[in-house]
């Protein structure tokens, strides 16, 4: 039986474990305290089941925590791998761990975050689309010519950038100004500190779209404390639960759910394809869809 390894928690995790032919699926960050990271862990492992495979999952600490993939990465292949299922901290840094891989004719794909390295299957959300459908729904909500800012992710990722694309276009394109564009790091306390520090400049802002839910909830807190909550709405992206219950609460207006669940599912799926010698689409989308209170009880 092959047995997949979904790198995720911590390298302490393999200590003492027996890998045969290990697949490799290494997520960006932890499940733990993530509600987008453990539902693509859940995807993955029910998958892992259902064909009877084992899945193991591990992480860096952190989604910052660079060197701490490329080392996880660099002892798998040390030991030996049979598939890569990647979603890359730093596409640009983490290009030659997969050109290793490659070069030992281990299979690839990257997952939620595309990657650099030419010929390699994205499996994850077109967050261009997704982000353009977040600033399409604050566009019919705000007048013309109203100011706006954005709460950019990690901005040297390809997640980040295509979020933070999108939104801009959108907003820009329906006749909104964005007055200010941040980065904090997908990083639910750097959304309420730059969230504080956009609100000092540019007290006059009548929304924001953070690129993640952990973001939006930060800002939420701190326009909470500046009591300008009435005043500005605020939309994220993952529709994750804690994203869903401030929605239904009236705190945050919307977000734009992804399908965490089909990325690690979709992950294991096609790593077994590409073991068989079958080929798989270059890009395999997992959808979007506009949270709102219509809907979020489905996302709670």
């Amino acid at each position: 039986m092959k047995k997949f390894l979904i790198a995720g928690a911590a390298l302490a995790a393999l200590a003492g474990s027996a890998f045969a032919d290990p697949i490799v699926l290494d997520m960006k960050g932890p499940g733990a305290g993530n509600p987008f990271w453990a539902a693509v862990q859940a995807g993955a492992e029910e998958k892992g089941k259902e064909l009877g495979v084992e899945v193991v999952v591990m992480s860096p600490p952190a989604e910052s925590d660079v060197q701490a993939q490329i080392g996880q990465l660099e002892d798998m292949l040390a030991k030996g791998i049979s598939g890569l299922a990647l979603a890359p901290t730093d596409p640009n840094a983490l290009a030659a761990v997969v050109d290793a891989a490659k070069a030992k004719n281990v299979p690839v794909v990257f997952v939620d975050t595309k990657g650099t390295n030419e010929g390699v299957t994205f499996i994850g959300t077109n967050n261009q689309v997704g982000a353009k459908l977040a600033a399409d729904f604050i566009c019919s909500k705000i007048e013309k010519g109203s100011e706006v800012a954005i709460l950019q992710g990690i901005i040297t990722q390809s997640t980040g950038q295509a979020r933070a694309t999108g939104a801009k276009e959108g907003l820009e394109g329906c006749g909104l100004k964005v007055v200010a564009e941040q980065p904090a790091d997908w990083d639910r306390a750097k959304g309420q500190s730059v969230m504080e520090n956009i609100l000092t400049g540019n007290p006059n802002i009548k929304a924001v779209f953070a690129s993640n839910d952990n973001m939006a909830l930060g800002a939420v807190e701190a326009l909470k404390a500046a009591d300008k909550l009435k005043d500005v709405m605020v939309v994220g992206f993952d529709a994750n639960p804690d994203a869903a219950a401030s929605i239904l609460a009236g705190d945050m207006t919307a977000s734009v759910a992804q399908a965490p669940k089909n990325m690690g599912a979709f992950a294991v799926e096609n790593l077994i394809k590409l073991q068989k010698g079958e080929k798989i689409d270059a890009v395999i989308d997992t959808g979007t869809v506009l949270v709102t209170k219509d809907n979020a009880d489905q996302y709670k």
